[in-house]
């Protein structure tokens, strides 16, 4: 078998590896291997933030730009850093002086213990790479991942917003020789290498991926490995076969038409969330709330639908905008709505050796809104106990159209088909929103599990239809008292 290594680039240096088992997580690298303990471990599932690195690639939209992007090194396994720069909080200091940024957490006091400060100080680094004048809100939404026990969090918001417009730092200067440098690792064949009993491929196209998916069919596909990471740092197993989608070029592309956007599965969260809130403004607060700046860096929408949770945030609302998918398996591809992708329980209609290409999603009509309600423990980042997803279009306050979907209603993201037919064609009015809270008992048995009750799961779901009522007919929610079963 040719043999093809990863090669990246740790801050300056050449790293090329061929002889590490392709579940060896970023974090035990730099730790373990690269003796960089500044990169902490707190959670090893991506909450907490304090193992945030960053990570440099060339722009997907300009060939002389390059992309700094925060990402948690406890669930990115190191091959994946193929073609790419890996910074962490080691580099950022130059001779004795101290980087904008860490000076900015020093002038703040934005540090006590300690051991948040190097993933806080990366996230921000990431921050001010791309935005040179964050708002607060930026700064927020920014460090929703890092997690701090003991400062308080003015003095780390205050110590990022601190301006770098100007901010002239080793990387800049560096900019072009980097650039160079990743075009160069970019060059030559895929990666592809065995281990032991371990093997890895990372194909650059879809034929390539095609072929090696049939020669291989119970291959472990891994693209931003969010979820699929927690096997091996939480639960302890391994992946024998890996095959990565992060490199495969049709993957990662997103386009538009007059009337859809299509998105590679590949493409992470943080790549096509703002095209889908311009369509869809609800779709803002979802994603953000769906995991943190980091999660959303590298999590794909193809792995939130193919991990088939019945709790997975996106299908929900997918089903009810009409939303299809593109499979593929060798040379054929067929269309399947996202609504018929699940079976049963962890259960889909994928083929042996078929993969996701792509997800269609249609515009927003004219008339028609989306509605789209997380109910979790925490706000942010946090696994839904119930999400809601309501498309409806409303005329002479008449329903005229009606998709309504959940997820962790039952063993899969479904329609409420009873409720549906309830409100179609019928007045938006309140008499008929309880009829219809009243018909979810027909369309799902939810289960009692450490998220949330049966019970509970059933009247929070009846009264998020409520509070889509109550949000379109302009009703003051608040000032409600009648209790609705």
């Amino acid at each position: 078998m040719m043999v093809s290594p990863v090669r990246f680039l740790f801050n300056n240096d050449l790293i090329t590896l061929s002889d590490i088992d392709p579940n060896l997580t970023l974090l035990q690298y730099l730790r373990d291997v690269q003796l960089a303990t500044g990169t902490k471990e707190g959670c090893a599932s991506g909450d907490c933030g304090a193992c945030t690195v960053v990570v440099v690639d060339i722009s997907e939209t300009s060939s002389t730009e390059l992309t700094y992007t925060s990402i948690n090194a406890c669930i990115t396994f190191v091959t994946s850093l193929h073609g790419k720069q890996l910074i962490t909080i080691e580099h950022l200091k130059e001779a004795e002086k101290l980087h904008q940024i860490q000076q900015s957490f020093v002038n703040n006091h934005g540090s006590q213990c300690g051991f948040c400060t190097p993933g806080f100080v990366m996230s921000c680094f990431a921050l001010h790479k791309n935005n040179a004048e964050p708002r607060r809100e930026d700064v927020v939404e920014n460090l929703s991942g890092n997690l701090c026990r003991c400062t308080g969090y003015r003095a780390i918001i205050d110590g990022a917003l601190e301006t770098t417009k100007n901010l002239d730092d080793v990387f800049r200067r560096n900019h072009t020789q980097t650039l160079d440098k990743l075009k160069g690792l970019k060059e030559g064949p895929s990666v592809r290498f065995e281990t032991g009993d371990k093997k890895y491929f990372a194909p650059k196209s879809i034929a390539e991926l095609a072929v090696e998916l049939l020669a291989n069919p119970d291959s472990t596909l891994m693209a931003g490995a969010t979820d699929l990471a927690l096997n091996v740092t939480q639960n302890f197993t391994s992946f024998k076969k890996t095959i990565y989608l992060g490199d495969v070029k049709e993957l990662t592309k997103i386009t538009e038409s007059l009337d859809q956007i299509i998105i590679g599965s590949a493409v992470p969260y943080s790549q096509f969330q703002a095209i889908l809130e311009k369509e869809y403004p609800d779709f803002k607060e979802l994603i953000e709330r769906l995991g943190a700046k980091q999660v959303r860096n590298k999590g794909t929408l193809g792995g939130n639908i193919g991990n088939a949770s019945p709790i997975g945030d996106m299908p929900p609302a997918l089903i009810v905008l009409g939303a299809k998918m593109i499979l593929q398996r060798g040379s054929e591809t067929r269309t399947v709505k996202v609504e018929e992708y699940f079976i049963s329980y962890k259960k889909t209609v994928l083929r042996e050796a078929e993969f996701i290409k792509e997800i269609i999603i249609p515009k927003a009509k004219s008339g028609h809104q989306l509605k789209l309600y997380k109910i979790s423990k925490r706000f942010d980042d946090d696994i839904s106990a119930v999400l809601a997803a309501i498309y409806i279009r409303l005329e002479d306050d008449q329903v005229t159209a009606i998709r309504l979907a959940f997820g962790g209603m039952a063993a899969t993201p479904k329609r409420a088909s009873h409720s549906e037919q309830v409100l179609l064609n019928k007045a938006f009015t309140e008499q008929n929103i309880v009829l219809a809270q009243q018909q979810l008992v027909n369309d799902f048995q939810p289960l009692s599990d450490v998220r949330a009750s049966v019970d509970y799961r059933m009247r929070v779901a009846q009264n998020l239809l409520m509070k889509c009522y109550f949000e379109l007919t302009d009703n003051e929610l608040n000032t409600r008292v009648t209790h609705y079963a």
